[in-house]
């Protein structure tokens, strides 16, 4: 056995080999268990957040398109018709779209609510295929004018019946101007509506109509080929940043170009902000068990003092004692991280099998289980353990040159 493993090769003896006390045993045995409980803990937690990251953007995906175009000032894009030629001949792009999305008031048999009507045309799908998520009834034909699908928790506030034609909704839409008002003709722009499918809403499609684009316009008096926004799908949505400047360049910037990210700026900021607080809050719980580590440490120092005696008689340095109390510390920690990561890993896999943790009663905690959540939690625990482990391997001479 080579000089420069024998620390290693004792602080390993050390530690498998029978103790001189049950309480040391216990003590140590307590430090490698309560860091293998701190890891999965924080794994486990850490590839939640993972799994609702993707459950965040798989909710938004029909929301905000890869790159959104807006207007300056005001609502109306300008030079609407210039912009759709050059956005035709850009061979980045896959499909684009027109949007006039407003606040509207719906009213059913005297029940009524605000909710946002989004005025699409029929190439919307094609950016955002929301038509697939229509659970009952069908998507609208784009036939009609007033033909709409409706979020199912305002049809359902509302008990307004599907596909049924005789069963109809209003939509009302404040007028803009001034002078008297003299009749109810004067305060709104009015719409009877037929609902021919319901979509599931989240916290981005709550209280949501989509309908034609001519509705919104006929509503909110605008003229024909108007538009509040365009969505755009990108062939590649990884050269969004690119195409971005592009575009600004041809259509100057009397317009504002958006990316997906952008568009959900503060959403993500707040997700980041969390994931932040929850990997530091468990961070300190890892400090605080490593603390365990201090104490099997120390404890062990004292019931084998008669031993690191005997090896200091014999030649051994002071440097290599606390070598082998290192080492000692550094084995608990291996051993603490690696079954702390098989431990959450097989909970994580059978979370990802069994959906048997629940958020709601229809909807399993998600998870996501990738290489970066390993090396954050190995990193953070090595981190704390190592320093731990050196701190408190610096031995006092006294201790074991004293007879």
């Amino acid at each position: 056995m080579a000089l420069g493993n024998t620390p290693f090769y004792i602080a390993r003896r050390y530690l498998i080999a029978k103790k001189g006390s049950q309480a040391v045993s216990f003590i140590t045995g307590l430090a490698a268990f309560a860091m293998m409980v701190a890891v999965a803990a924080m794994f486990i937690i850490i590839s939640v957040f993972s799994g609702l990251e993707d459950l965040n953007k798989e909710f938004i995906s029909n929301l905000h398109a890869d790159l959104t175009i807006s207007s300056v000032k005001g609502k109306n894009i300008p030079n609407l018709s210039k912009i759709i030629n050059i956005l035709k001949n850009e061979k980045e792009i896959n499909h684009f779209s027109k949007i006039i999305e407003e606040k509207v008031y719906i009213d059913y048999k005297n029940t009524g609510e605000i909710a946002y009507l989004r005025g699409v045309d029929s190439a919307y799908i094609k950016v955002n295929p929301i038509d697939k998520n229509i659970y009952y009834g069908s998507y609208p034909s784009f036939k009609y004018v007033n033909e709409v699908a409706m979020e199912v928790q305002l049809k359902s506030r509302l008990s307004i019946p599907v596909s049924s034609d005789t069963d109809i909704a209003t939509l009302f839409m404040p007028k803009p101007g001034k002078g008297i008002i003299s009749k109810e003709e004067d305060i709104f722009n009015k719409k009877e509506i037929y609902v021919s499918g319901i979509f599931p809403g989240n916290e981005q499609l709550d209280n949501y109509i989509i309908a034609p684009l001519e509705l919104s316009e006929e509503l909110l008096n605008l003229p024909k080929n108007s538009a509040y926004q365009i969505v755009i799908q990108l062939k590649n949505p990884v050269n969004a940043e690119i195409v971005k400047e592009d575009l600004y360049k041809k259509l100057g910037y009397s317009i504002i170009i958006k990316t997906k990210a952008e568009e959900n700026a503060a959403f993500w900021k707040m997700i980041n902000m969390e994931k932040l607080m929850i990997y530091l809050i468990f961070a300190l719980v890892i400090f605080i068990t490593t603390f365990n580590l201090a104490g099997a440490i120390t404890i062990l120092q004292l019931d084998k003092k008669e031993q690191a005696r005997a090896l200091v008689s014999i030649g051994f340095t002071i440097k290599g004692l606390r070598k082998i109390y290192f080492n000692t510390g550094l084995l608990i920690v291996i051993f603490g991280v690696l079954s702390g990561l098989i431990l959450g890993s097989i909970i994580c896999f059978i979370q990802l099998q069994t959906g048997i943790f629940k958020a709601t009663e229809a909807l399993p905690f998600p998870v996501r289980i990738i290489p970066l959540n390993y090396l954050v939690v190995s990193l953070t625990s090595l981190f704390f353990g190592v320093c731990i482990s050196w701190v408190f391997s610096r031995i006092n001479k006294k201790l074991f040159l004293e007879k």
